[in-house]
């Protein structure tokens, strides 16, 4: 936890950019999982769920919507901000201008949503379980979409804070420079 919270406080170090395009990848993955559940919404189509039976009941309960708006098309925005997010971190990392100067901190804020994801996973996760007594696919499929990316997250943000620990011990090591004569 104590890296964590210095991750948090520190400059980023770069990332890996194989940890960032699974990143990019489970991110689009649930954006199509979102979309589509958004799209049968508005089409008013209860998707079919051959594995476990449940999902018309949590597709048409309560918890389904958000002051009008379908939790899927929320999920989907949130899942398209995380792509988009390591989508911009990949391309400026070695390019010029005012993007690349802040690379890094497009990936930060982007490791630090997947934070809300979880949560929100966790929470709707709860609602099926315990509450509607019913298991959308789908929804599922969401979930550990989000979790993946939060555990994607951590291991990105704690081997930042890692590294950037390590290049603070070894700056500080150095023998202070001597005064320039004149």
């Amino acid at each position: 936890m104590k890296h964590l919270k210095r991750s948090l406080t520190l400059p980023f170090a770069e990332a890996s950019s194989v940890a960032v395009i699974i990143l990019l990848i489970v991110a689009m993955l649930g954006f199509a999982d979102a979309t589509y559940l958004t799209i049968e919404h508005y089409r008013g189509v209860i998707p079919p769920c051959s594995i476990i039976k449940g999902c018309e009941i949590v597709l048409t309960s309560p918890y389904s919507v958000l002051f009008g708006v379908p939790v899927s098309l929320l999920g989907a925005l949130y899942y398209l901000l995380v792509s988009l997010g390591a989508f911009i971190y990949l391309e400026s990392k070695h390019g010029k201008g005012e993007i690349a100067t802040h690379h890094s901190s497009i990936l930060k804020w982007t490791l630090i949503i997947t934070v809300f994801g979880f949560g929100m996973s966790l929470w709707f996760v709860y609602i099926q379980l315990f509450v509607l007594h019913s298991i959308c696919t789908y929804c599922i499929g969401s979930a550990l979409t989000s979790t993946i990316l939060f555990i994607t997250a951590i291991v990105m943000l704690r081997h930042s804070s890692i590294k950037q620990t390590e290049h603070m011990r070894n700056d500080s090591a150095l023998p202070p420079e001597l005064p320039q004569s004149i």
